[in-house]
């Protein structure tokens, strides 16, 4: 798949997605090296996360998806929760670096505000399975450090939207009585409530859809 303009919300596919961590080649007569298997148990977690219906995924059923023992998988992981990390990481890493990219492809406040929630939209569409990541549905009943990490995410998408905000009332093209904290909230808010709608329509309805006025309204 390919990584879209960030105006336009950039994402990357669940298969394509984890090719920040290279995809292992078919191995024929030699077992996969431990940073290959890691890759190929994240990558069929997320896959498994697609699951339009929800459910909780054990590690039983990671492991026979991989055809592999559980004993197998904590060689590798010594825990279900560290695997989850290693998504949440994943999230980290690609959303961080495109706020990055889009800050240094426009200097206006207001454009990198859009450009920014419409990328959180985007790449919840590409990675159906990364979204109930984000929305905290797939860590229920998981260890609660998973739950505060993610949460932690979010604040860091506040403060970044917060930033570009001031700036954009710095540079007049928001008024200097405009309120950038609570704006920020609400921006993040809306974001989530796309991400769950998507994610509890089984991935049916895109949350993007009918997105771009709605932000530019709110960028008011």
């Amino acid at each position: 798949m390919q990584q879209e303009n960030s105006s336009n919300g950039a994402g990357f596919g669940t298969a394509d997605a984890l090719e920040a961590m290279p995809t292992p080649a078919p191995v024929k007569t030699t077992r996969p090296k431990p940073g290959e298997r890691r890759v190929q148990v994240l990558q069929t977690l997320a896959a498994m996360l697609e699951t339009p219906k929800g459910e909780k995924i054990t590690t039983a059923a990671l492991a026979a998806r991989l055809d592999v023992s559980e004993a197998a998988l904590y060689r590798h992981f010594a825990s279900k929760a560290q695997m989850f990390e290693g998504l949440i990481e994943f999230i980290e890493q690609t959303i961080f670096g495109l706020i990055n990219q889009i800050s240094a492809q426009d200097q206006d406040g207001v454009t990198q505000a859009r450009a920014i929630v419409l990328m959180l939209l985007g790449f919840a569409e590409k990675n159906p399975g990364m979204t109930r990541v984000l929305t905290g549905e797939a860590l229920v009943g998981e260890h609660e450090r998973l739950q505060e990490r993610m949460n932690q995410l979010l604040d860091r998408i506040e403060a970044s939207l917060r930033q570009v905000l001031r700036l954009a009332a710095a540079q007049g093209t928001l008024p200097e009585t405009f309120d950038a904290n609570s704006r920020a909230n609400l921006l993040v808010s809306y974001v989530l409530g796309r991400w769950h709608r998507f994610a509890k329509s089984g991935f049916k309805r895109s949350p993007a859809e009918g997105a771009e006025p709605q932000v530019a309204a709110l960028l008011r």
